[in-house]
């Protein structure tokens, strides 16, 4: 009986000095999630409740809610097309590099060749690479292959910008795996390739999920390098794009930018709450050892 006791003053003490930990992280997400609450109100205020209070002035009665700023932006604001361009930009941009990146962290991890950790300290140390230190030089390229202003180009560099990062992650993901399990793959005759396919990537699941949250939603939310790269027309502009064109040269339109920005809220969140489960196991991949 006195061990029970005892038990229950251990555990009673434990959770008392939690709650200090769970204030900071419950705080920490309150304060997080503020400006998120006060887009998503002031996308349904009117434009002259708006320029004259802020968001929490909503949350008092008379409530004065309206769907006039989306409806601006999807019928006026060439959101639809925006749209579906970042689509046709963040898919490709994600899927190529996360199979590139695969590929090439088997090879560090598992395959004997020539200056093999040299080549992978010089991918890692293209991390601290400024992307703008690269645009100009590669943007004289794109302009020579006619690759300026279309999806294939800016592929490309989402491409090159997500390497260095995708395989370091990956590879330390990879090298954990068992040796056993590639040793028998190898005295089952099966080749590299085969090995890749039907071993590495279904156990890698968690890392590249983990990735592909990354950079897609790296992707999805850029402007720089579309901007570089695409320019503005709206044939080829991504969101990021034409949420900026939404306020014109005198200020004006820039009530809109709240409903705006939250559509192109929706998607990431989606993706980022459907891979969850695989997010924190890929994140913390070679880390630590068992």
């Amino acid at each position: 009986m006195s061990k029970k006791i005892i038990s229950l003053e251990a555990q009673y003490r434990k959770a008392l000095s939690a709650i200090p930990l769970h204030f900071v992280l419950i705080l920490a997400c309150v304060v997080w999630m503020v400006p998120s609450v006060g887009l998503f109100i002031s996308s349904f205020r009117p434009k002259n409740l708006i320029a004259i209070s802020g968001w929490w002035e909503a949350l008092k009665s008379p409530f004065a809610f309206t769907l006039d700023n989306y409806i601006h932006v999807i019928s006026r604001g060439n959101m639809g097309r925006s749209f579906i361009n970042s689509l046709l930009i963040a898919v490709p941009a994600t899927v190529i590099p996360i199979f590139i990146a695969a590929a090439a962290a088997y090879a560090f991890a598992w395959m004997r060749f020539p200056l093999r950790k040299a080549l992978f300290l010089l991918v890692v140390a293209l991390i601290v690479v400024p992307l703008q230190m690269t645009m100009i030089p590669v943007l004289r390229i794109f302009n020579s292959l006619g690759l300026t202003g279309s999806f294939t180009g800016i592929w490309l560099a989402h491409t090159a910008y997500g390497l260095p990062f995708a395989v370091y992650l990956l590879r330390n993901f990879i090298a954990q795996l068992p040796p056993s399990m590639i040793e028998s793959a190898e005295i089952d005759g099966a080749s590299h390739p085969l090995i890749f396919l039907k071993l590495i990537v279904p156990t890698s699941i968690p890392a590249i999920s983990s990735l592909a949250i990354f950079q897609f939603m790296w992707v999805w939310n850029d402007l720089l390098i579309a901007l570089v790269y695409l320019g503005g027309t709206p044939d080829v502009a991504p969101m990021t794009v034409t949420i900026g064109n939404l306020v014109n040269s005198y200020g004006g339109g820039w009530e809109y930018l709240t409903a705006a920005a939250f559509i192109s809220m929706v998607l990431p969140l989606v993706v980022f709450f459907g891979l969850q489960q695989y997010f924190v196991k890929g994140v913390l991949a070679g880390s630590v050892k068992e």
